[in-house]
């Protein structure tokens, strides 16, 4: 009998320590993938900052060009 409270009582420690390093693994890799989403949000404002900065210069340029007047006619 008190090899198997024994037995049971191993079951739950060795439980509970799986859990909590379970729970510190995915901790990490939430850190690491949060990092890299981050990393990448970044880059994608920059290419949508020079997108827009190209839309505002060619707009200006069509503007020069007058082709802007010549689609409103058309």
């Amino acid at each position: 009998m008190v090899s198997v409270i024994v037995s049971a009582i191993a079951t739950v420690i060795g439980a509970t320590i799986s859990g909590i390093v379970a729970v510190i693994v995915a901790n990490r890799q939430h850190d690491k993938t949060m990092a890299l989403v981050q990393y990448r949000l970044e880059e994608l404002e920059k290419k949508v900052d020079k997108h827009n900065n190209l839309v505002e210069r060619m707009y200006v340029v069509e503007t020069k060009l007058g082709i802007i007047d010549l689609r409103k006619t058309i």
